[in-house]
């Protein structure tokens, strides 16, 4: 049977309301609606969370979603670390700048590329594991743990729950390391808390670059700076109504790269990760 993209009667209304909220243009969404495609277009990041503690069913749900992502090869070179200890969360969160959303969160998960299970393997059976010390091999395990994460947040997200993805982990890892007892060739790649959003604080779907700007058809071509333009008006909208400070896209990406001040001491990375057993050849 040819599988087919018919629409229902009311697809189309929800598709356009999602796309509104999430383009605020006049983008267009054609096709079946569906709750998977719903909870993934209505996506948004919880800063804000009730103290209610997450349900162990909904963890191991959201790992077993996390395990159903694509694997490289089938390695499947991560894991993940439950955090639910407030002072470790506490100790966590330090790391990570102290951050609201860490000290609100019941659950705080750790992703992390792994490469010391395949390396035990090796170990077990007299090889030297060579492949593990090459930058692929990194980047194996660091993608990995991206599409299982992701995998997770949706199924968090359908079950009501509401999650914001942390990248400064990364500020320290080797803090982050030994407060997790990870072993040589272990890296966090980021955090995630997790808990049920605060009503009362309801967190707004931040709307994205227009698809004309991130879809290239064939080849790549670069975008017009209109479309950048029109993006910083739309962002500047949103940020007025969630109360946040106003800044244009295109100047925050610059205060994000401008400066080696502005990676906040992720600039050693690459020296960090080999003293965490990675060679990186």
């Amino acid at each position: 049977m040819t599988p087919s993209l018919a629409t229902k009667p009311n697809d189309s209304d929800r598709l356009k309301e999602l796309a509104g909220e999430r383009y605020r243009n006049d983008q267009r969404l054609e096709g079946r609606w569906n709750e998977t495609v719903d909870t993934i277009l209505s996506h948004r990041s919880v800063r804000q969370y009730l103290p209610t503690p997450v349900p162990y069913e909904a963890v191991e749900l959201a790992v077993a979603a996390a395990q159903s992502a694509p694997s490289s090869s089938n390695l499947q070179a991560w894991s993940v670390v439950a955090v639910e200890d407030a002072g470790r969360r506490s100790r966590l969160n330090a790391v990570a700048g102290n951050q609201r959303q860490i000290a609100q969160a019941p659950l705080l998960l750790i992703w992390l590329a792994d490469l010391a299970r395949p390396r035990a393997i090796a170990t077990e059976r007299g090889s030297t594991a060579e492949g593990l010390d090459y930058i692929e091999s990194f980047l194996l395990g660091v993608i990995d743990a991206a599409l299982a994460a992701q995998n997770a947040v949706v199924a968090l997200e359908s079950l009501g729950l509401g999650t914001c993805y942390i990248g400064a982990i990364r500020n320290d890892p080797e803090t982050v390391a030994r407060e997790l007892g990870l072993p040589d060739g272990v890296f966090p790649v980021f955090g995630l808390t997790v808990g049920f959003p605060d009503p009362a604080v309801p967190a707004g779907i931040k709307p994205r670059l227009a698809q004309s700007t991130v879809l290239h058809r064939e080849i790549y071509r670069p975008e017009l700076p209109q479309d950048l333009a029109d993006y910083n008006r739309v962002l500047r909208s949103f940020q007025s109504e969630q109360a946040m400070p106003s800044i244009d896209w295109t100047d925050q990406v610059l205060s994000r790269i401008g400066t080696v001040e502005s990676l906040k001491g992720r600039h050693v990375l690459g020296e960090v990760t080999r003293r965490l057993g990675f060679k990186l050849k």
